[in-house]
């Protein structure tokens, strides 16, 4: 995927844990755990939102562009 996510290195920096995050969200773990692998092939901007309000960080700091198309977009492409 061409976008990548570091929400589990904010998360360390922060010192919270992903169940407490899960909490305050609140989100599944298991939907929490698909965006933190980079699985997810989409996300609200409201969690997006709720998520930079309680790591206080910016979307950039969770979420970066690798510079790359995905190989997903270019197969359906052709």
């Amino acid at each position: 995927m061409a976008i990548k996510v570091h929400l589990d290195e904010v998360l360390k920096k922060r010192g919270m844990t992903s169940k407490e995050l899960c909490r305050l969200i609140p989100i599944t773990e298991a939907n929490l755990s698909i965006l933190r692998s980079g699985k997810a092939k989409g996300v609200r901007f409201e969690t997006i939102n709720k998520i930079c309000y309680y790591l206080e960080c910016d979307v950039g700091d969770i979420l970066k562009f690798d510079g790359e198309l995905d190989d997903e977009e270019e197969k359906e492409k052709s």
